[in-house]
Formats: structure tokens, C-alpha cells, sequence
């Protein structure tokens, strides 16, 4: 089985029912939950609030948005003159989100969100060039298979404008995972063994072209361990070289 296949499986099954292994405990703004369903905030995987980066008027992109929690938490923040685009490969997370748009947009008195089907790694096609104000995810990144990340990285880099941000909410590794535990399809899927290391994960931004690359959050107790590498919970923050925005 293809990388793809095994993380679509998993999250399929999480979209039906809950999977307490997919996340770490976040501690979301309740206010920001107030308007959403609850079997979107049941069925939401990952382990940081990215979403607390994006300010009025943004155009968010939000790669692998799952059931749609952190779309729908944007849509209120970036209000009417906004826009919030989701993209998930999963179809039962897709089906999940899409369920409750109509109902979202009549609480929210406004229709800035929509979901497109599509692996993350091309969102350089799935998404017009210089047209993001912010690209976020939610522990997802290390879902994605090595021979595609730089390409995902440098697409994230294509579809912001300059003076675009990024926060990135992840695991990452303070050690190099090794083979064995790659090969492992229940630790990668469970985004322990596709993990950045957390330096690594740093300089892959820098290597596309994003200025002041740095982590804006790292949870000092692991999340995990296994065989003594720490995986922590932490959250990437970059910006596009240009424009005249605040870095």
C-alpha cells in the first residue's frame, strides 16, 4: 500500500468514528466553538490551533481540513470580505465538512468556505499563485510521503502572495526517525513516524524561499516517545519575501 492509501484509510475510519490515537490534546478558543457542530469538533484530528494566525479579510488556505473544524473557526475570523478554502484527499472527511457548510454560512450570516478534493502536496494546482494572505495545517505535514515534500513546501510558497504567512501546527521529532519505524504504517498514519525532524523541518521552509522561519510554539513535554526519540507538538511560522504587511 502507497503512503497515500494507509493515511486515507485511517482518517476514512476517523470521519465514522472517533480516533482518541489521532490527536493530542488543543485547547481551542471556546468562543471559536460555540457556532460549530458537534460532530465536527468530535471528529477533528491534530494538535495546534492554527488557526488563531489568520486576521480579518485573509484568504486562509487550510491543507488537510479534515471535517472542517479549523475552516469554519477561520470563516469567523476573516469575516465577510474573506475567504477560506479547505483541502482534504479524504472523501468521508470532505462528506463531513461539506454536511454542514450551508448550515455554517446561515450562522455565520456569510459564505466564505469551500472544500476541494486533492493531496496537499498539490496545492501548487489546486490553488491559484499569489492568491493566499495564510496557508495553515493541523498535523499534517508528516502525513505526506519524503519524495513529495519540498514540492508541497514549494507550492505553499507558489499560492501565497508576498508578504504571505504561514503557520504550521505539527509533530516533529528531536532525532532523525529511522527506516524501521518508517516502514511502519500504524506509526505513520498516526503521525508519529513521518515526522520532521525539528530542525529539518525548519530549514525545508528556508530552502523554499519563506523569511523569519522560526517555531512560534513547541510544547517542551513530548507527546510521544518511541524507542527514545521525543515527538513534540509545535507550530512553524514563516512569511513570503515582499509586500508591505507586517512580517
Amino acid at each position: 500500500m502507497t503512503v497515500e492509501s494507509i493515511v486515507q484509510e485511517r482518517y476514512a475510519q476517523g470521519a465514522s468514528q472517533r480516533q482518541e490515537s489521532l490527536c493530542c490534546p488543543v485547547q481551542y478558543r471556546p468562543e471559536m466553538l460555540e457556532l460549530l457542530p458537534a460532530e465536527i469538533i468530535e471528529k477533528d484530528y491534530g494538535c495546534g490551533d492554527p488557526s488563531r494566525y489568520a486576521r480579518k479579510g485573509d484568504t486562509v488556505v487550510d491543507l488537510g481540513s479534515g471535517g472542517g473544524k479549523i475552516c469554519y473557526i477561520a470563516a469567523q475570523i476573516v469575516g465577510a470580505d474573506g475567504r477560506v478554502i479547505g483541502i482534504d484527499m479524504t472523501d468521508d472527511m470532505l462528506a463531513l465538512a461539506e454536511r454542514y457548510r450551508t448550515q455554517m454560512a446561515e450562522k455565520l450570516g456569510y459564505s466564505v468556505v469551500e472544500f476541494r478534493k486533492g493531496y496537499i502536496q498539490d496545492v501548487g494546482d489546486l490553488v491559484a499563485a499569489n492568491s493566499a494572505s495564510l496557508v495553515i495545517s493541523n498535523c499534517v505535514l508528516n502525513l505526506v510521503a519524503e519524495r513529495d515534500r519540498q514540492r508541497l513546501i514549494d507550492g505553499v510558497h507558489s499560492v501565497l502572495k508576498p508578504g504571505g504567512r504561514v503557520a504550521i501546527s505539527d509533530i516533529v521529532s528531536d532525532a532523525e526517525v529511522p527506516e524501521r519505524l518508517k516502514q511502519d504504517a500504524e506509526l505513520w498514519s498516526g503521525c508519529i513516524s513521518g515526522a520532521y525532524q525539528q530542525q529539518a523541518f525548519l530549514d525545508a521552509f528556508s530552502a523554499a524561499g519563506f523569511a523569519n522561519v522560526s517555531y512560534d510554539s513547541f510544547d517542551a513535554e513530548p507527546w510521544q516517545t518511541v524507542e527514545g526519540i521525543n515527538f513534540h507538538s509545535a507550530t512553524v511560522v514563516a512569511v513570503k519575501p515582499g509586500g508591505s504587511g507586517c512580517c
